[in-house]
């Protein structure tokens, strides 16, 4: 298996080929040979986006592992391992990546362990879904993502043919997810509805920052995704479901000003929504922060859910010009808000937190 096979692959192959012929996905890193197989025919049901790689070979036990090597049985996601008597020995001249990968089974017979450092999750019938890198599972505000649900969520959404996921730093240091997206359809759908769709499947903090729409995907020899060609994003405004209205007021400039900074955007309408552009709630705390000193106004962070828009926020600033807060109160929502963490903040903007309790969250 090079690249994950998706349930669109089979529709493209139930089109394009006869009954006689079978689709065969199959999974089995170098050092262990051929470990899953899964044949699909033109009766096949595929319940999920992907496709799972299959039931164990003959004289190979799969696995599925937490960080400490507990076997986590089926319906979780964890490190895929392989027991059998019949891998590879080990790495030539490399004895450090030998014994992290391969571990002896029991103290007596010829059996050993494998950790292919791959994510998978094993299926109540022993059937194997294999979930990408352990590699590419990053943490985005403090939360584990697995870019490969990520990848999956976009490749369920009508409009995107393919869909690549990777985690990149911002100008402040902070990882955010971007997305590149090969779209089935013209005009290439825009950020806003991409955003509202993930939404629906994904918790806010698993939904991409930067959408970029490419004509392909670049790959290497062998057909795999190049991650590494992936163009960086620009700082250029994406398409959405709104046309760009530039500030018009000195008010409006100085909020668009905000925004663009805060976000690395520019420019930024009156009319765009905040987090349509890629806010989220952490870079809403520092909207709000730099709106407090900027306008010595008492504003709540809930203000930018309630206000998500440069021509919203304005209207609300100036219905508050003679609200002022004393230096007292402002320096201490200033510090309320610079503790916030990001369920912290996220609470304060959405008044729920159902969604990010589904998450897992790590120091």
């Amino acid at each position: 298996m090079g690249e994950t096979v998706y349930r669109r692959d089979v529709e493209l192959y139930r089109k394009h080929f006869p009954e006689r012929c079978i689709l065969v996905n199959w999974y089995g890193p170098n050092e262990t040979g051929l470990l899953n197989r899964y044949l699909v025919d033109h009766t096949s049901q595929i319940a999920s986006s992907v496709v799972p790689v299959g039931y164990a070979m003959n004289d190979k036990e799969i696995l599925v592992l937490d960080e400490d090597g507990n076997d986590l049985g089926v319906h979780q996601s964890g490190e895929i391992a392989v027991r059998s008597s019949y891998m590879s020995p080990e790495y030539w001249r490399r004895p450090d990546l030998t014994r992290a990968a391969f571990i002896l089974a029991s103290s007596e017979g010829t059996s050993r362990l494998y950790r292919t450092r791959d994510l998978g999750e094993l299926l109540p019938d022993g059937c194997l879904v294999h979930l990408g890198r352990k590699d590419f599972q990053v943490k985005i505000r403090g939360y584990r993502v697995e870019i490969a649900e990520v990848e999956m969520a976009l490749m369920d959404l009508d409009p995107v043919k393919e869909a690549v996921v990777v985690a990149r730093e911002d100008v402040l240091g902070h990882k955010r997810l971007i997305a590149y997206i090969v779209s089935r359809s013209t005009p290439t759908p825009t950020t806003s509805a991409l955003r509202a769709a993930l939404k629906v499947k994904l918790p806010d903090y698993m939904v991409p920052s930067v959408f970029v729409f490419l004509d392909k995907l670049p790959v290497i020899g062998i057909g795999k995704i190049d991650r590494n060609a992936l163009p960086t994003p620009t700082n250029s405004r994406p398409a959405l479901d709104k046309p760009y209205v530039p500030p018009g007021t000195p008010l409006e400039k100085e909020l668009s000003g905000i925004w663009a900074e805060v976000l690395s955007l520019n420019p930024v309408g009156i009319h765009d929504n905040f987090f349509d552009l890629g806010g989220h709630s952490l870079a809403a705390s520092r909207v709000i922060s730099r709106v407090i000193q900027t306008f010595h106004l008492e504003v709540p962070l809930k203000a930018l859910s309630d206000a998500p828009t440069v021509a919203e926020m304005s209207a609300i600033i100036q219905g508050n010009q003679a609200k002022r807060a004393s230096e007292a109160t402002l320096n201490r929502m200033l510090l309320e808000i610079e503790a916030m963490t990001d369920e912290e903040a996220q609470k304060q903007l959405s008044g729920e937190s159902e969604r990010h309790s589904a998450g897992e969250k790590h120091d």
